[in-house]
């Protein structure tokens, strides 16, 4: 964890050196150390600072959200963006987006309501006869489920052309371009999502054991099931209000965590706190520079690093049950 931690500062610390516009990283460490120079100021406090703490938050709530995921479908291929969760959301704030909605608080709120929905379909899938024992008939399923939001999405494109560039947006993802006020909006809905997630975690250690042994500690499964789904729906909400759908996250993230922290879901969502956003910022700053001057949208290269993790998975001989 002290390893990690250490990492994570100083890949934040890269965050602000890198990037594509004319602010290099001797400038940007020469404003850092004191210097006066406006318009690295303007880039690496106004520009570079909010993005990399919105990567930070973004990490830490889809690396959350997918750990709690795949424990309570018992699934490892279970991750928002596979499964339509994150289309879920992207799809109801374009649906928002062309009718007029511009407040930050109300996109998330949207979101966070397509979040919901997409995780109660989800979910019932996975209580189908012979599909939520399989991951890959899961992850079939919800491939099917994004395709279709995918295909709403891109009907919404063509029925409004003026909102097409803010809406093109939700469909990639991206840190670009994010303020503060988009980060302060998502807060309060994500600190909600830490306490219940905090209440549930040993319930959900649990859960794991079974529902009979569950049941026997005292605990209520239907009603720890629908608190996760409430959580998953609040994080993948938010972060997708603020960065768009950014696919394989919830899948790459929790995947590490488990190598590092073992079974237990409650020493993996702590691990998961700083391997998510080590990665997302990762990611963000190899998409600003690999097109120098132009950005590789960071949903883009999310997907190109966890297809590997992802396949990888799949091939295993014995895929890790949680």
């Amino acid at each position: 964890m002290l390893l990690l931690l250490t990492a994570l500062v100083a890949v934040s610390l890269v965050s602000l050196l890198i990037g594509a516009g004319s602010v290099g990283p001797g400038r940007a460490l020469s404003l850092l150390s004191g210097a006066q120079d406006s318009e690295a100021h303007f880039i690496v406090w106004e520009l570079r600072a909010p993005r990399t703490l919105i990567g930070i938050v973004v990490g830490m709530a889809l690396g959350v959200a997918g750990a709690l995921l795949q424990a309570v479908a018992r699934n490892p291929l279970a991750e928002p963006g596979l499964l339509g969760v994150s289309a879920g959301a992207a799809f109801a704030v374009a649906l928002a987006l062309v009718l007029g909605a511009s407040a930050a608080t109300l996109r998330i709120s949207v979101a966070q309501l397509g979040a919901l929905v997409g995780c109660v379909c989800v979910l019932s899938v996975a209580r189908f006869r012979g599909v939520g024992n399989d991951p890959i008939r899961l992850v079939l399923a919800g491939a099917a489920f994004s395709g279709l939001l995918a295909s709403l999405t891109s009907l919404i494109l063509l029925y409004d052309q003026r909102a097409a560039d803010e809406i093109r947006f939700w469909v990639i993802g991206s840190l670009a371009g994010r303020r503060l006020d988009d980060l302060f909006a998502v807060l309060p809905s994500m600190l909600v999502a830490s306490v219940v997630v905090a209440l549930i975690a040993r319930p959900l250690a649990a859960l794991a054991l079974g529902e009979r042994v569950a049941s026997g500690l005292g605990h209520h499964p239907n009603l720890i099931r629908w608190l996760v789904i409430a959580c998953v729906a609040l994080l993948v909400g938010a972060a997708t209000a603020i960065a768009g759908p950014i696919a394989f996250v919830g899948l790459v993230v929790p995947f590490v965590a488990r190598a590092l922290a073992g079974p237990d879901i409650r020493r993996t969502l702590w691990f998961c706190l700083p391997i998510g956003p080590l990665i997302v910022l990762a990611a963000d700053i190899i998409s600003r520079v690999v097109v120098a001057p132009s950005e590789l949208p960071l949903g883009v290269l999310t997907a190109l690093c966890g297809a590997p993790v992802l396949i990888a998975v799949v091939r295993a001989r014995r895929l890790p049950m949680l």
